[in-house]
Protein backbone atom coordinates (compact mmCIF):
# COMPACT_ATOMS: atom_id res chain seq x y z
CA UNK A 1 0.00 0.00 0.00
CA UNK A 2 1.70 3.27 -1.32
CA UNK A 3 0.90 6.50 0.53
CA UNK A 4 0.90 9.89 -1.43
CA UNK A 5 1.71 12.83 0.43
CA UNK A 6 -0.05 15.93 -1.56
CA UNK A 7 2.04 19.30 -0.88
CA UNK A 8 0.23 22.72 -1.70
CA UNK A 9 2.70 24.47 -3.57
CA UNK A 10 4.16 27.52 -1.69
CA UNK A 11 4.33 30.63 -4.01
CA UNK A 12 3.53 33.58 -1.89
CA UNK A 13 5.86 35.53 0.39
CA UNK A 14 5.82 37.51 3.58
CA UNK A 15 8.47 39.46 4.68
CA UNK A 16 8.97 41.02 8.14
CA UNK A 17 11.06 43.37 10.13
CA UNK A 18 12.14 42.60 13.46
CA UNK A 19 14.98 43.40 16.22
CA UNK A 20 17.75 41.05 16.52
CA UNK A 21 16.49 40.24 20.42
CA UNK A 22 13.04 39.14 18.58
CA UNK A 23 14.77 36.76 15.86
CA UNK A 24 17.04 35.22 18.64
CA UNK A 25 13.67 34.14 20.72
CA UNK A 26 11.95 32.65 17.86
CA UNK A 27 14.89 31.05 16.63
CA UNK A 28 15.35 29.43 19.99
CA UNK A 29 11.76 28.59 20.40
CA UNK A 30 11.98 27.01 16.81
CA UNK A 31 14.91 25.03 17.83
CA UNK A 32 13.53 23.91 21.27
CA UNK A 33 10.31 22.72 18.60
CA UNK A 34 12.89 20.77 16.62
CA UNK A 35 11.90 22.70 13.42
CA UNK A 36 12.95 25.50 11.13
CA UNK A 37 12.08 29.06 12.55
CA UNK A 38 9.94 29.33 9.00
CA UNK A 39 7.94 26.40 9.71
CA UNK A 40 7.79 27.69 13.48
CA UNK A 41 6.75 31.31 12.29
CA UNK A 42 3.63 29.67 10.23
CA UNK A 43 2.48 27.21 12.52
CA UNK A 44 2.51 29.99 15.07
CA UNK A 45 0.77 32.53 13.23
CA UNK A 46 -1.94 30.10 11.31
CA UNK A 47 -2.67 29.01 15.26
CA UNK A 48 -3.45 32.24 16.19
CA UNK A 49 -5.18 33.19 13.17
CA UNK A 50 -7.69 30.46 13.83
CA UNK A 51 -7.95 31.57 17.53
CA UNK A 52 -8.73 35.33 16.36
CA UNK A 53 -11.20 33.97 14.19
CA UNK A 54 -12.95 31.22 16.06
CA UNK A 55 -12.61 33.65 19.43
CA UNK A 56 -15.90 35.72 18.64
CA UNK A 57 -18.18 32.68 18.38
CA UNK A 58 -17.31 31.51 21.86
CA UNK A 59 -18.93 33.58 24.92
CA UNK A 60 -18.57 33.13 28.22
CA UNK A 61 -21.65 31.83 30.32
CA UNK A 62 -19.99 31.34 33.52
CA UNK A 63 -21.49 34.98 34.86
CA UNK A 64 -24.83 36.30 35.51
CA UNK A 65 -24.90 38.12 32.34
CA UNK A 66 -23.45 35.28 29.74
CA UNK A 67 -26.02 33.41 31.30
CA UNK A 68 -29.02 35.93 31.01
CA UNK A 69 -27.47 36.60 27.12
CA UNK A 70 -27.49 32.36 26.64
CA UNK A 71 -31.24 32.77 27.49
CA UNK A 72 -32.29 35.78 25.75
CA UNK A 73 -30.63 34.53 22.48
CA UNK A 74 -33.05 31.15 23.11
CA UNK A 75 -35.98 32.14 24.20
CA UNK A 76 -37.12 34.89 22.36
CA UNK A 77 -41.04 36.81 22.66
CA UNK A 78 -43.67 34.86 21.35
CA UNK A 79 -44.25 35.70 16.95
CA UNK A 80 -40.42 36.84 17.07
CA UNK A 81 -38.36 35.41 14.43
CA UNK A 82 -35.27 33.09 15.00
CA UNK A 83 -32.17 35.42 15.88
CA UNK A 84 -30.31 35.03 12.63
CA UNK A 85 -27.12 34.82 14.59
CA UNK A 86 -28.21 32.71 17.25
CA UNK A 87 -28.99 29.80 14.26
CA UNK A 88 -25.79 30.65 12.60
CA UNK A 89 -23.99 29.62 15.35
CA UNK A 90 -25.85 26.63 16.28
CA UNK A 91 -25.52 25.36 12.89
CA UNK A 92 -21.67 26.09 12.36
CA UNK A 93 -21.31 24.69 15.84
CA UNK A 94 -23.24 21.08 14.21
CA UNK A 95 -21.15 21.35 11.08
CA UNK A 96 -17.58 21.44 13.25
CA UNK A 97 -19.34 18.00 15.42
CA UNK A 98 -20.24 16.45 12.21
Amino acid sequence: MSTTIERETKAERLEVRLTQATKSLLTHAAQLRHTTITEFLISSAVRAAEDALVSPRIFEIGSERGWRTLADLLDPAPDVRPNAALVGLLRDAAAQRG
